[in-house]
């Protein structure tokens, strides 16, 4: 490589990935630059609302500044190595992380709108029983342009945007944090993330359109609650504790009765007045009615609605689908007493795209319940400055 290509490589890695930012902290950037808060916003909207990746087509931008973006900025969003498409129209993508990691984000076209499901880690750290990407391991977490790159792909394969006459028409009309990862642990990327999903500079979803999807990181509930607050699911999966200590190894740390109230905390400030309790029905393991008359119990301390998942095996889980009938049997305890329950529709499952299918690549496949111990400890310590229960 001569001197003149190291140059060029060394600018390359001096420019700003203007993925990265919310529109709160691209006015920043922008005010680095010597431009006004409005030109943030200009920009935000040929990004995330026209989709448009060349600065040059930016025609209502200064040339001036055209010509900064050029020098010191990108648009830079993971390769796509693979894009399927379902039967049903479920889409999915598998993006390229790098250093052999990869990611899978999924689309399911419903009538009255689109549902993006988003990753926020590659792999995972949280290794729920039942879950494909748990059994891969973690790697490591998304930056803010990683996460929000996957709506921004999306949205422009979905549809050309600036061929829209409105610009607030989009593909995706939702977006839940439910793809592979666990969100609360990659919090600080999370966040603006977040905030680019709703502002009306950029994608203009509302709160009740964005959802975040969590095992139960209590710290961070409370945090969300109060820096960005969304909708919010809970996988929850069992009704007492000893069963979920042994599907959501989080309940270790953070048992269920610290987990409800934590949500009763959230719903102060939720764009919902109910939580989502997310449960994935498995055979024999927590599909009796005797399980269902114990959710009746939290559904008393919380108001929330339970969304039945019918599981979708794979070799290493050594687990089953409940059956057909023992799903009903289960939503007849919870309905007969008013308790507002659903059963997913399972979508996508010709491509691997149904809900714990997700397993993508990931380059380190040890030491995950170490890890997840590390990360919660760490994360409780820097919230609370002791360390957490388990480690005193």
């Amino acid at each position: 490589m001569n001197a003149i290509e190291q140059d060029k490589d060394l600018a390359q890695v001096a420019k700003s990935n203007l993925l990265n930012y919310s529109v709160s902290q691209l006015v920043d950037w922008c005010g680095s630059q010597g431009q006004k808060a409005f030109r943030a916003k200009q920009l935000s909207k040929w990004i995330h609302q026209h989709g448009v990746s060349d600065f040059a087509q930016m025609t209502d931008l200064a040339k001036d500044f055209r010509n900064t973006l050029l020098e010191k900025a990108v648009l830079e969003a993971p390769a796509t190595i693979s894009d399927h498409q379902s039967k049903d129209g479920t889409r999915k993508w598998l993006f390229d992380m790098g250093n052999g990691d990869a990611i899978e984000t999924v689309f399911i076209p419903e009538e009255r709108r689109g549902t993006l499901c988003v990753s926020s880690q590659a792999g995972c750290a949280v290794n729920c029983r039942f879950c494909s990407t748990g059994k891969q391991g973690f790697s490591r977490n998304l930056s803010t342009a990683e996460i929000v790159a996957q709506l921004w792909v999306a949205n422009n394969l979905l549809g050309d945007p600036s061929q829209r006459q409105n610009p607030q028409e989009r593909a995706v009309t939702n977006v839940v944090m439910m793809g592979m990862g666990e969100p609360l642990l990659n919090y600080d990327a999370l966040v603006p993330a977040l905030q680019l999903m709703l502002d009306d500079s950029a994608y203009g979803l509302s709160r009740r359109r964005v959802t975040v999807s969590t095992s139960g990181v209590v710290p961070f509930m409370d945090r969300l609650s109060q820096d960005c607050p969304v909708a919010l699911a809970v996988s929850l999966h069992a009704p007492n504790d000893e069963l979920r200590d042994h599907l959501v190894p989080l309940n270790k740390k953070y048992p269920l009765s610290e987990l409800l109230d934590a949500c009763n905390r959230y719903l102060r400030h939720a764009p919902r007045d109910f939580i989502t309790f997310e449960y994935c029905m498995l055979d024999g393991v927590n599909d009796t009615p005797e399980h269902a008359r114990q959710l009746l119990e939290i559904s008393k301390r919380v108001h929330c609605k339970f969304n039945l998942i019918p599981f979708n095996p794979f070799p290493e889980s050594g687990l089953k689908k409940s059956s057909k009938n023992a799903i009903a049997a289960f939503v007849d305890v919870l309905a007969s007493q008013g308790v507002v329950t659903t059963v997913r529709k399972t979508r996508g499952e010709d491509i691997d795209a149904a809900c714990g299918q997700l397993a993508g690549e990931v380059k380190d496949r040890t030491k995950v319940q170490q890890r997840m111990e590390q990360v919660i400890s760490l994360e409780q310590l820097k919230k609370t400055g002791q360390p957490s229960r388990n480690n005193t």
